[in-house]
């Protein structure tokens, strides 16, 4: 999920955030700007902090689609592979 997204469904959420990593509230707002003018890439110190905040709805993945691999590759497993990035479905 993008962090704006999460934003957007979750009341206090942006706030929290910023709390909850110790920066301005400012900073979060700018990490999931619309706008790509305005907007500026998570920080890679706290993409896990986020993702462990925001329990795990917003990945290391969603914050950093451009280079988490090369950061993160353990996640490239086929065993952390997330079920909706393999294309898997449900059943239940």
């Amino acid at each position: 999920m993008q962090l704006a997204t999460y934003f957007a469904q979750t009341r206090g959420a942006q706030a929290g955030l910023a709390r909850a990593l110790r920066v301005p509230q400012s900073l979060p707002s700018a990490w999931a700007a619309t706008d790509p003018e305005k907007r500026r890439p998570v920080p890679i110190q706290h993409c896990v902090a986020i993702e462990r905040a925001t329990g795990g709805a917003v990945t290391r993945r969603d914050l950093r689609p451009d280079d988490w691999q090369s950061i993160w590759p353990e996640l490239a497993s086929p065993a952390s592979v997330h079920p909706a990035a393999a294309g898997e479905v449900g059943h239940g």
